[in-house]
């Protein structure tokens, strides 16, 4: 085995809990920080043997990996392997001029800013408690330091939000000239107090997310960026010298190559298994103090499944997908041909040998509905 080249960290700490949000999250727990990373760096050795001599990508997602104690962060972020791109997610709030300096110093490539949104009445229905200001100076502050590869992750489909609203925050992002933008319709999930305050509204808006999506691409695409992903964005490589500015980390998911995960709730997928750390800190703390993997769920992914996944992430890029025949396995050739006919994919090459496929521009949209058709 060549070794893993994408490793995921969970850092799970947050100030606050979302209502819409569904991610393994832990409030506060201040006095935990520095034991939790401790026992991420114990994982980190136990699990070394699966990566690469050379990791391409680190991503460092939550929760808010920033609002974990300075001292501790930058610990983690000095113990780790050096990778192509190192990206940290934050909240604008968190983001002082110490903080993105030493991010810089460490060896960050990419920062990822959950801005949502700039409308301050989204924002509170969202629960954020970053406002518009936060998210213009967090930017403002990386750049100061250096940073040249900014990402904004925005929403679509917020409660009580309009076309002109949505228009506004487009215009607000554009304004920052991030280098990526990831741009998400909101799900909430049944059950949550998020779908009890707001579930008529949500309703309501379920019926405007595909004007909504199309109105996000019109915009983005004209103001020159790539749609490179069904929900990101990035400028396109003529504009910052040749530089490709997709995020690396996510095309690696997107391409179904392997990757290791590491902390609470954290998914792995190494060489046709995947298994998920539990989520209880006590566990994982206790195990990993004991010098033993935490306790986890694994699951063999047969070759059905593989070719399955495969097709529905890779049918989310622009890029065309090459058919082995595992994928050719997993299509459904009458559906292909109608979908083909409709103008929804394009299929060039022929079939057995360099065969390509990907959704069209005008499938792309419709994207989940499509390849959900398509698979046998």
């Amino acid at each position: 085995m060549a070794g893993v080249r994408h490793l995921y960290i969970h850092l799970p700490f947050c100030a606050h809990r979302c209502g819409y949000c569904d991610f393994v999250t832990l409030v506060g727990k201040h006095g935990q920080h520095e034991r939790y990373v401790e026992a991420l760096l114990v994982e980190l050795q136990l699990e070394r043997a699966r990566l690469a001599g050379h990791v391409e990508t680190v991503f460092l997602g939550g929760g808010t990996p920033t609002f974990t104690r300075t001292s501790a962060l930058a610990q983690l972020l000095a113990a780790l392997p050096d990778a192509a791109e190192t990206t940290v997610e934050a909240n604008p709030e968190t983001m002082t001029v110490q903080l993105a300096a030493m991010l810089r110093e460490v060896g960050v490539t990419r920062v990822s800013l959950g801005a949502q949104s700039f409308q301050p009445h989204q924002l509170d229905v969202l629960e954020r408690r970053a406002g518009p200001d936060d998210v213009r100076r967090a930017v403002h502050t990386l750049r100061d330091v250096g940073f040249d590869n900014v990402s904004l992750d925005l929403l679509y489909g917020i409660p009580g939000q309009t076309p002109s609203d949505l228009e506004s925050d487009l215009a607000e992002a554009l304004s920052l000239a991030p280098e990526h933008l990831s741009y998400y319709e909101l799900e909430a999930k049944a059950g949550t107090r998020f779908t009890h305050a707001w579930g008529a509204e949500l309703e309501r808006q379920a019926e405007a997310m595909e004007g909504y999506f199309e109105q996000v691409v019109e915009r983005l695409v004209g103001a020159g960026y790539r749609w490179y992903e069904t929900a990101n964005f990035c400028v396109s490589p003529e504009g910052v010298g040749g530089r490709d500015l997709r995020a690396r980390h996510n095309l690696g998911y997107w391409r179904a190559r392997d990757y290791l995960g590491l902390g609470i709730g954290a998914v792995s997928t190494v060489a046709g298994a995947r298994w998920r750390n539990a989520t209880s800190l006590g566990g994982y703390l206790e195990a990993l103090e004991r010098g033993a993997l935490p306790p986890r769920n694994v699951e063999t992914l047969d070759d059905e499944t593989r070719a399955r996944e495969r097709l529905m992430l890779g049918l989310r890029l622009d890029e065309p997908l090459e058919l082995d025949l595992s994928l050719e396995r997993a299509l459904d050739q009458s559906e292909l041909d109608r979908l083909c006919s409709r103008g929804l994919i394009d299929v060039a090459g022929s079939r057995g040998r360099n065969r390509f496929i990907r959704l069209t521009e005008r499938g792309r949209p419709l994207g989940g509905g499509v390849t959900a058709a398509v698979l046998a």
